[in-house]
């Protein structure tokens, strides 16, 4: 490690301003930074010191991601031979999914950092550590066979017009990864909410439809339900995340696994993550009073079982930078989420996922949350006020 630092602080110069090399600052100053802690120093009377940094922060969410990454790459391949009806060991699904999935996350990472890189170098910027989670996040929620151009042109809509039109890291208005899935969601519908492809390939495993067996169908359990019929999953599997979807959105389990990395470690928001599930738990149950319909008779705790719910309400709705800021602020945010997103799905077939409509319509309102929960504790503070 000694090594390693000599050889970069040698380097350093070339680098730095009057360095043959100084218009490549920033990539410089992004890896090494990406290898040790920041050298740079706070300037001004009023600042913060803290353990943890930006990218410190990044690397917890990335870990707390790996228990639904790794499940995502052991489901693509279980999917992918349940359909062709062979049997198959946890090796040959791992190597299955491997070959689907890692492609994917290294178009999402090569695309996304190379505009990031680009964009900082002509502003003479440091580069953010954003994307280090924005650029795993877009696999996740993402079917297991989208086009690596596809991926390309989705990382890449979301760096530009989801982030540096805003400014860059921290000045977002929505949350990038979403904003990747909405845009190839209704650019490329088929690819994103189908079950298959005019070619005949399968969109939520790595699947011919002229090899499946006689009796499995390529639809997931939202797609299924919206269209009147029944869940072919039981609750168990829904909850361990035995069922076709994204990659990275069946297991409600390995979310929860995450959702304790980020609590513990307080990088995630217990608050958010609650009332989602209270507030999707609220308008199931609003829903099955009213009754009439499949969709509308099914148990409220199964809505937070299907689809992207858990992955969204852990992972995207506690965005520290598109979420709501104030404490009560969060409580609101999340149960606005839920309530829609079950209300999306229910009253609109043509979007049975909800989650991600819902999340998106509240990191437009976010703002106007914090500003109505500050005015209404100035207001309560001025009316304790003596005068």
């Amino acid at each position: 490690m000694k090594f390693l630092k000599d050889t970069i602080d040698k380097l350093r110069p070339n680098f730095e301003k009057g360095g043959k090399l100084h218009f490549l600052h920033s990539t410089f100053d992004a890896f090494e930074t990406f290898l040790f802690v920041p050298g740079h120093t706070t300037h001004g009377k009023v600042h913060v010191r803290d353990g943890i940094d930006l990218k410190r922060t990044m690397f917890t969410v990335v870990i707390a991601m790996l228990p639904v990454l790794l499940f995502g790459i052991w489901n693509v391949g279980y999917q992918h031979y349940l359909s062709i009806g062979e049997a198959s060991t946890l090796m040959d699904n791992v190597l299955f999914g491997l070959i689907q999935v890692l492609p994917i996350i290294v178009v999402s990472y090569g695309v996304g950092l190379g505009i990031e890189f680009a964009f900082c170098q002509v502003k003479g910027h440091s580069v953010n550590e954003g994307f280090l989670v924005t650029g795993m996040l877009i696999p996740l929620c993402l079917p297991p066979t989208t086009p690596l151009w596809m991926v390309a042109l989705g990382t890449a809509f979301a760096v530009i017009i989801g982030k540096e039109v805003f400014g860059g890291t921290g000045m977002n208005l929505l949350n990038p990864a979403l904003t990747a899935r909405v845009f190839l969601f209704f650019a490329y519908p088929a690819y994103m909410s189908g079950e298959f492809l005019s070619n005949g390939s399968a969109v939520w495993f790595a699947g011919d439809r002229a090899l499946m067996v006689d009796g499995f169908s390529g639809a997931t359990t939202l797609s299924v339900m919206a269209s009147g019929g029944t869940a072919e999953y039981s609750m168990m599997d829904m909850f361990l995340g035995f069922e076709k979807g994204s990659i990275g959105e069946t297991s409600v389990l390995a979310c929860l696994i995450g959702a304790a990395i980020l609590i513990i470690s307080g990088i995630g928001s217990w608050k958010i993550m609650a009332s989602v599930f209270a507030g999707g738990f609220i308008m199931g149950s609003i829903f099955n009073m009213v009754g009439g319909t499949p969709f509308l008779d099914m148990p409220a705790v199964q809505h937070l079982l299907i689809g992207g719910f858990a992955f969204g309400a852990v992972y995207m709705a506690t965005d520290p930078v598109s979420a709501a800021q104030t404490e009560k602020g969060k409580i609101i945010y999340g149960l606005l989420i839920g309530i829609l997103t079950v209300l999306i799905r229910v009253s609109n077939p043509a979007y049975p996922e909800g989650m991600m409509m819902a999340i998106l319509l509240m990191n437009v309102f976010a703002p106007l949350i914090d500003y109505f929960v500050v005015e209404s504790n100035k207001k309560r503070r001025l009316k304790r006020a003596t005068v």
